[in-house]
Parts: structure tokens; C-alpha cells; sequence
């Protein structure tokens, strides 16, 4: 923290008083004692200019801000600044009595601190006992290191345990007496090593009040929050915090929201029903009705190209699933089988299915050893990656037409288990738990940190749910267009702030996730949008996939349209096609 543990900045100072603390020529600092009575160690109010504000809103005041910078200074290494602060100011960044207070916990006159602290005038009387604590359990560290077992151990009895502060605490500390090698720490050095002096000053620091005691990058914070509250109050950002700046406050506009066809991809021979990009963005999957799924990759400008087409399925391709790390592709044929693929060779590893009812749905256990799938009979299997089934759960589980996920520590699976309902089923405890709607649900997509459910409705509404205990209903989202097909919804952007969903309608849209608001409609497909996703690592790329066979890329309106593409022509409107071109 701060610069407290190199150099303590409190301790240098120009001269405040004749009985202050002295700034040496050396860089270091000493205290003189403070005589007088008790009430001059009062910690009385530092302002000498009253309660002045400062700023057009007057709710600055001149004194707190002057400190707080000087703290600022003094933390980054500039301690010729800070004192020359203090001087010209007239307002010091500690008292007399605190800046003696600080330099007898440096110098271990523990009893002298302690007294000092008691002097002090804190209206809190738990504080100043709890800091007593830590004062003295240093003093009783220290006393063991020397050795000096017998006065530790006076410490404890008639300092320490008095305070009756944590009793749990005085054990532990008692067990280093009997046995050095003890509870708090594997030797006694270790357990003075836990906190040094300057250590336990910023410890001193959480306890005391921060007019006392300015809490270490105190500024720091403060600007922080001021860009993190324009981050949140700005409806469109979706760029990186280290395009922030504080020389102008924040706004995006909606140039930072991916709305211009950069690419279209041309390479399936019929509709295009599912797309998702990989965890580490680097390359797309997509599923087709000609039975048939491809890996894109995605370049280094953003321009994507085939890596493999995936050959096998005898019936259309309904959905894909990545593992964990990236390496292998689960593809699944409508009705029919799974395929496990590795995505640097595009060789199939494995088929999944079972005699009878078709496999429906696929997805990955987070520890990427496992897979599951629903099934055609309403039921659900896990799967070894070898092809052995390792458990299966019968009954009203999931539908013929279903999405399948499962949480990120791989707790609860998740599937339609009615029209209108989703079943949140604990694999290990087997407890269930059901999201409930008034409408048929048609698909639904889970958020990156498992929190948040997006649930498309046959009404043409979304609905987002928060599912942490008792799910619960927090957002709706509407203008997009179903009524015949499934369309998939997606989190997307940075942190996930937006909803993006297809619609038969030919457009993409794309709504704020906490506002609702709706913030784009992007048209250019020529048949309905049955699927998007959101790329996870570039907040600026959103793939669509079409009943019109293409898979348009959506990139920012400022894109240089001059980046060409491998395998890829453009055409007058600045647009690249990518046909596929020689298969790698």
C-alpha cells in the first residue's frame, strides 16, 4: 500500500512547530517530544481556513482536498513536493501528535505509542482498544524474537488479554510461548515477519479515523470511482477502460457498438442455423441444415477464413459446443448423433449415440472430461470422452427441440424440461429448481459468470433472469420478430452489457442489458437470423447466422475497409465476402 513500507512520508516534514516533527537533509525524519498538557495532543481539527470549499458545486472543502493531495504526493516518491505542499499551503497532512504517534511505532516504544494513542481524543473507544491490540501484540512479537520470553509473556497476561479483545487471538499468541513452532506460523521468525513496523502503521491505518489517519491512495480511489460511475452512466460503452482518460470525462457514442457488415461469410450450402465463437475469440464455429459445420479463425486484423470443414452428419447440424480450452468442437445432428472434432486437425475424436432416441443437445462439463447431451426421449447422458455413458437422468428433463448448458463450476445443468419452464437440476444433490413463464420458451443462453439467464419466448419477448438462489425476473426485451422459427439470444460487449438477438424479420438487434433500451436494429441478411454470438474477446466483433446461408461479421463503422481478408473479395460497399476458398 502506498509508499508507507519504503519511505513514511508522514514523517517528513517541514518544520511545523518547535516541538513538531523536523524534515532532515537526508531524507529521513525525527520527532521531537510534544510537551505541555494532555490537551494539547488533543486531536483537534488541522483546518486553518475554516470550512472554505472549493469547485462549482461547493461541496469541496479546501483543507480535506489539500491533505488528500499531499498524501497523493508523498505515496508517489515526491516528497520535496508534498513538504513544499504543506509549507505553502499552511495545512500539514498530519498533526504534531500524530506525526509523534506514527515515529513511536517505528521506533518500537510500544508503551509510549499506546499512551500517546489514549491521548489522542478518539470518541470511539472500541477502535482505540482494538489498535491497542495490534500495538502491543507487535510489542509481543518483537519480545519473542529477542528472546525475551518471560516479558512477552508478562505483555500477554497483564496488556493484552486486559483488552479482551479476541480471545481466539490470545491463544494462538499464547501457543508461541509454549511452542514456537505454533499456530500462527511455522517458526518465530515467520511469526514477527507476518507484520513490520510499516506494516503494522497501514494495519493502525484501517482502525483509526481517516481524519487521523488519510487511508493510503486515498486519491486513487477517489478518481476511480468518479471514471467507474461515467463507465456505468455511459448507455454505449463498449470500449477498454485504458481508452478512458481523465482529461475529458467519458461517453461513448454508438460507434463503439459493432453495426457494419465487415465480412460475410459465404461458405455453407444451405441455412445457416447456429454460430459461437470460441472462449478465447479466436475462432468461430458454425452449424448448418446442409449437415455440414465449419471452424473459422480469426485473424490478426479481424478477418476470418476457413480452417476446416466438418463432414460426417447425416442430418442437418443443429448446434455446436466448445470445451474448455479451446481444443476440440462438439457438433450435433438433429436427431442424430454427437461428434467430438479436434479443432487443430478437424479429425473426428469420437461419435456419441445411442440405439434409439436421437441425440438432441450438447455441452461441456467445465473440467472439459466430460460431455452431456439430451436426448430425444426427454431424457439427458453424461458421457466419458471415450464414448462411455456414465450416468443418465429419465424422465421430463429436456425437449425434442432443447438448449443444454451447465454452470461454471459445473454444479447445475440446465435444459427445457416443459414449454414453459427450465429445469435448474443440481447433478450432485439432486435438487431441482424451475425458471416458470406464461409463454412457450423456445431457447435460452447462459451468461459467462453463470449468474444470468436469457430466455426467448414465443411471444417475441426475451427475458432476463437472475438464477443465484430463487430465480427471479429483472429485465424483458422486445421489437424483435419470431414466429415460425427458434431464435437465439445472446450475451455480449464488454462485461456483457448488451443483448443481442436474430429475429425472422432479416435483422439483428441489439438492446443496453440494464436500461432495456433498444439501441440497434442492423439489417443486410436477406432471410431470418436464427442465431448470433458475441465474440468474448473482442467486444467489437458479433457474428449472425441466416436462413439466407451467409454468416455476416459485425465490426465498428470506423473499420478501415482497406484490412484485406485471406480467401475474401470485397465488393463496391466496402464489404468482404469469404466463400471458403481453399480449405486448410
Amino acid at each position: 500500500m502506498g509508499g508507507v513500507e519504503d519511505e513514511e512520508p508522514a514523517l517528513k516534514r517541514m518544520k511545523l512547530s518547535s516541538k513538531g516533527v523536523i524534515g532532515l537533509s537526508n531524507g529521513s525524519s525525527s520527532v521531537e517530544p510534544v510537551g505541555g498538557s494532555s490537551s494539547d495532543l488533543m486531536a483537534r481539527p488541522l483546518s486553518l481556513e475554516g470550512d472554505e470549499v472549493i469547485g462549482s458545486k461547493g461541496v469541496i472543502k479546501r483543507e480535506e482536498f489539500v491533505r488528500i493531495i499531499t498524501k497523493a504526493l508523498y505515496s508517489l516518491g515526491y516528497k520535496k513536493s508534498g513538504a513544499r505542499l504543506e509549507e505553502e499551503s499552511g495545512i500539514p497532512l498530519h498533526s504534531s501528535v500524530v506525526n509523534l504517534f506514527m515515529q513511536q511505532i517505528l521506533d518500537g516504544h510500544w508503551d509510549e505509542s499506546v499512551v500517546t494513542l489514549n491521548k489522542v481524543g478518539l470518541a470511539d473507544e472500541s477502535a482505540v482498544r482494538a489498535a491497542s491490540f495490534l500495538i502491543l501484540e507487535q510489542k509481543f512479537f518483537e519480545l519473542l524474537d529477542r528472546e525475551k520470553v518471560m516479558d512477552a509473556l508478562n505483555t500477554l497476561r497483564t496488556e493484552i488479554a486486559p483488552l479482551c479483545i479476541d480471545s481466539n487471538r490470545i491463544r494462538e499468541l499464547s501457543s508461541c510461548i509454549v511452542s514456537p513452532c505454533g499456530q500462527v506460523g511455522s517458526s518465530k521468525q515467520d511469526i514477527v515477519q507476518v507484520r513490520s513496523r510499516p506494516k503494522l502503521l497501514e494495519e493502525l491505518q484501517k482502525l483509526l479515523p481517516p481524519t487521523m489517519l488519510i487511508p493510503e491512495k486515498r486519491l486513487e480511489h477517489l478518481v476511480e470511482q468518479a471514471l467507474i460511475l461515467q463507465r456505468e452512466a455511459c448507455q454505449f460503452h463498449n470500449s477498454f477502460d485504458k481508452e478512458m482518460s481523465l482529461y475529458s470525462d467519458h461517453h461513448c457514442g454508438k460507434n463503439q457498438i459493432p453495426s457494419r457488415t465487415s465480412q460475410i461469410l459465404e461458405a455453407h450450402d444451405d441455412e445457416v442455423w447456429y454460430v459461437q465463437f470460441s472462449h478465447n475469440g479466436k475462432y468461430l464455429a458454425s452449424a448448418s441444415k446442409d449437415r455440414s459445420a465449419i471452424i473459422w479463425e480469426v485473424d490478426v486484423n479481424g478477418g476470418l477464413s476457413i480452417k476446416h470443414k466438418l463432414l460426417g452428419h447425416q442430418k442437418p447440424v443443429s448446434s455446436v459446443s466448445w470445451s474448455p480450452n479451446d481444443q476440440e468442437l462438439l457438433t450435433c445432428g438433429e436427431e442424430e448423433a454427437v461428434r467430438r472434432w479436434d479443432v487443430s486437425t478437424g479429425k473426428c475424436l469420437q461419435v456419441y449415440e445411442k440405439a434409439g432416441p436421437g441425440l438432441v443437445s450438447c455441452a461441456w462439463f467445465p473440467s472439459g472430461k466430460c460431455i452431456l447431451s439430451g436426448l430425444s426421449d426427454k431424457s439427458i447422458c453424461m458421457w466419458e470422452l471415450d464414448g462411455k455413458e456414465v450416468e443418465s437422468w429419465k424422465g421430463q428433463r429436456t425437449l425434442k427441440i432443447s438448449d443444454l448448458e451447465i454452470t461454471g463450476e459445473g454444479e447445475h445443468i440446465l435444459s427445457i424440461c416443459k414449454d414453459n419452464a427450465i429445469l435448474l437440476f443440481n447433478k450432485e444433490t439432486k435438487n431441482e429448481r424451475f425458471i416458470e413463464e406464461d409463454q412457450t420458451i423456445t431457447s435460452f443462453s447462459l451468461s459467462k459468470d453463470s449468474k444470468f439467464l436469457l430466455v426467448n419466448l414465443l411471444n417475441q419477448e426475451i427475458h432476463l433472469w437472475d438464477i443465484e438462489g430463487n430465480p427471479k425476473l429483472v429485465a424483458k426485451y422486445k421489437s424483435h420478430k419470431r414466429s415460425r422459427f427458434v431464435i437465439r439470444s445472446c450475451f455480449g460487449g464488454l462485461r456483457e452489457s448488451f443483448i443481442a438477438s436474430g429475429s425472422e424479420d432479416s435483422q439483428v438487434y441489439i438492446w443496453h442489458r440494464n436500461s432495456g433500451d433498444l439501441i440497434e436494429a442492423l439489417p443486410g441478411h436477406s432471410g431470418a437470423v436464427n442465431c448470433v454470438s458475441w465474440n468474448p474477446a473482442n467486444p467489437h466483433m458479433l457474428a449472425s447466422a441466416s436462413d439466407d446461408r451467409t454468416i455476416r461479421i459485425w465490426g465498428l463503422k470506423r473499420l478501415n475497409v482497406n484490412v484485406k481478408y485471406p480467401n475474401a473479395y470485397t465488393n463496391g460497399n466496402g464489404i468482404h465476402h469469404c466463400n471458403g476458398g481453399a480449405l486448410r
